[in-house]
Parts: C-alpha cells; sequence; structure tokens
C-alpha cells in the first residue's frame, strides 16, 4: 500500500485511523471509559490530532457509531438475514461500540434508538397484516437481544451457533415472527 503524498491525502489518512482506532475503543471499552489518549495512542497520533479532526469525544463517538441507514423495501427482509449471520459472527467495532454504550451514554443510546425505530418502520413497510409494526418492532429487538446475550453475556446457549442452524432454527423463527410463510 502507498502512502498519501499530498497533505490532503494524508490528513484524511490519519482521520481514518482516528476513525478506526476509536470504533475499536469504544467496542472495547464503550464511550466511557474511552479516552481520546487511549484512541490516539491506537490510532499512532498525537491526541491534540483527534481533536483536531473530531472536535470531542462524543462528536467522535457520534460519528464511530453511524450505522448504515440506506436500504429499500425490497432489501429489509432478506437482510434481516444477514443481520442474524453479523450478529451471531463478530461484530463491527461501530456496532460493538454502540450496543456497549447504549445504556450508558445518552448520545449512544439516542444513535440506537434512532437506527432502530428506523428499522421498525422499513421492516413494518414491507410486512403485510395486523400489527405489522408491533411484529417488526419484536423482531428488531429480538436481534438486539440475540446480539447482547451473545456478544457482551456470552449466554452458552448461544456461543456455538452454526451456519445451519441459523438457516434452520432462527430464520424460520423470524420468518414465523414476521407472519410470513416464505423463508
Amino acid at each position: 500500500m502507498s502512502h498519501p503524498t499530498t497533505r490532503a491525502a494524508r490528513r484524511a489518512a490519519t482521520a481514518q485511523r482516528i476513525l478506526e482506532a476509536a470504533q475499536i475503543e469504544f467496542g472495547e471499552h464503550g464511550l466511557e471509559a474511552s479516552t481520546v489518549r487511549a484512541i490516539a495512542q491506537r490510532a499512532e497520533v498525537d491526541p491534540s490530532l483527534v481533536i483536531q479532526h473530531y472536535g470531542s469525544k462524543n462528536d467522535l463517538f457520534a460519528i464511530a457509531t453511524r450505522l448504515d441507514r440506506e436500504s429499500t423495501d425490497d432489501e429489509v427482509a432478506e437482510h434481516l438475514f444477514d443481520v442474524l449471520d453479523v450478529r451471531l459472527g463478530m461484530l463491527p467495532p461501530a456496532t460493538r461500540a454502540l450496543v456497549r454504550s447504549m445504556l450508558t451514554a445518552p448520545e449512544a443510546t439516542a444513535a440506537m434508538k434512532d437506527f432502530l425505530d428506523e428499522r421498525v418502520v422499513n421492516l413494518a413497510r414491507t410486512t403485510s397484516g395486523d400489527e405489522a409494526e408491533l411484529r417488526a418492532a419484536l423482531t428488531v429487538s429480538s436481534i438486539l437481544g440475540l446480539t447482547i446475550a451473545r456478544h457482551f453475556l456470552k449466554l452458552d446457549a448461544l456461543q456455538s451457533v452454526s451456519p445451519e442452524q441459523i438457516a434452520t432454527t432462527l430464520q424460520p423463527w423470524i420468518t414465523a415472527g414476521l407472519g410470513r410463510q416464505d423463508g
């Protein structure tokens, strides 16, 4: 990999390194226990550069935990199965940081609530029948619960879930919860 040669390219590369370090740091320690100094050390930069690029630890947290919000109605239900695979596999650093901090940091609480509310609305639009929004909320909440139980509580029964078990047990369970016959 070549090193950036222009000042703007070096600045962008430094900002990206800081962001990636912050995602890992927040994922491991949450917002409250992470420090600008630890993020800077992980990114191999001076702590002043963290502030220069992102303003504050809270601002950096908001950017580092921003989750993808782009999806079409047709992709939402199928996306749930991909989400299950990801949530039961290794969590991305931004997701780990957000989940770890959502009960202790108001910024994380708001970010997670906004993200989940959007997922519920999108999923409800693709679900027919009575109480589509409630069923969508239960589905989204269940996936969040699985994420917490597997990665943070390390519930024994979820530690060795295989891809086959995801296909044979969890996907039909999600499909049934949405009132769908396909799957």
